[in-house]
């Protein structure tokens, strides 16, 4: 049944019900109208518009939930869908929605998937060209000044040895800025070793304390659910860094049945707003990529957790 008959037949019945009583009650209406007759017509009144809205109500409710979801969805967040039973133009339209949300949400994970993919590409990029052009120049520049400063004489010495020292300390933060862009150790040795890398890393950068907890038994993963969860784990020890004031991280990686959760749990100050940055949202976009969900909380001890669930192996989106 349409809409239109639905409503017309939900009008048609409250109306019907009307007639009805004042056909065969005992119900009459004098001229003036008495007090009585008015109280007992408005009650009728009342009753009528009453059970029209209680029938529209229930008869529109579909078109409610319909438009909540429609202002709450999010992409990132898949496989919000409604219920479509029965026929007529309601449930069509319902039906032709959540039809229009898989299709959002594969042309998402699709553009998703080119987005970060070109970005890891030009972090290689970068990284390469930064370990092989600056990187090899500061490394000439240390040799030039050892030898210039091995040479020299005292009080010049002392100058090149500080400048030395200098250039030093910048080749190492260079050399991390190449370990943060692309974790060569990711490659060569694998998720767990590159995870150590990384919680080494910030602990000795911030002065936190970061705890360790890893399965033994973890499967064997594709080459891009490491790297998400290694750029998940990145993002989130930078949002403790920058926002938790805390004092102690725990980054854990669990074996389930079917795949792997990563957590990083901190006993900082808490989530403050519900609202999500780009650094949250690019996590979620990661997340889907392997297709696994990301979730946030409010940790044991007012802190927060950050929690990825990724499947042991998926067919990735085609770019």
């Amino acid at each position: 049944m349409s809409l239109f008959w639905r409503i017309f037949a939900l009008n048609a019945v409250v109306l019907g019900t009307a007639t009805a009583l004042l056909l065969w009650s005992p119900v009459t209406v004098s001229v003036p109208v008495l007090l009585t007759e008015a109280i007992i017509l408005v009650a009728g009144l009342a009753v009528m518009l009453v059970a029209n809205a209680v029938l529209l109500r229930l008869g529109m409710a579909p078109l409610d939930r319909l438009t909540r979801l429609m202002t709450t969805v999010d992409l990132l967040r898949p496989g919000q869908r409604l219920p479509a039973s029965g026929g007529g133009e309601v449930a069509e339209v319902i039906r032709t929605f959540n039809a229009m949300l898989e299709r959002l949400e594969q042309e998402r994970a699709a553009s998703s998937a080119r987005a970060l993919l070109a970005q890891e590409a030009e972090r290689r990029r970068i990284a390469q060209e930064l370990h092989d052009e600056v990187g090899q120049t500061m490394t000439a520049i240390l040799l030039g000044l050892k030898r210039a400063a091995d040479d020299a004489p005292e009080p010049l010495r002392k100058e090149l040895t500080e400048v030395q020292e200098i250039t030093r300390q910048s080749l190492d933060e260079v050399r991390r800025l190449v370990r943060r862009l692309r974790p060569g150790v990711l490659d060569d040795l694998g998720l767990v070793s590159a995870l150590t890398s990384l919680t080494e890393d910030f602990a000795t950068h911030t002065g936190l304390r970061v705890t360790r907890r890893f399965d033994a038994d973890l499967p064997a993963l594709a080459p891009e659910t490491e790297l998400v969860l290694y750029r998940v784990a990145q993002e989130s020890l930078t949002n403790v860094a920058r926002h938790a004031e805390a004092e102690q991280v725990t980054v854990a990686l669990c074996h389930t049945d079917d795949g792997v959760v990563l957590t990083v749990t901190d006993d900082g100050s808490g989530i403050k707003a519900a609202r999500e940055g780009a650094g949250i949202r690019g996590m979620r976009e990661r997340a889907l990529l392997v297709g696994g969900s990301l979730e946030l909380s409010p940790a044991p001890r007012t802190g927060t957790r950050v929690r990825l669930a990724a499947p042991v192996s998926r067919k990735q989106p085609s770019p």
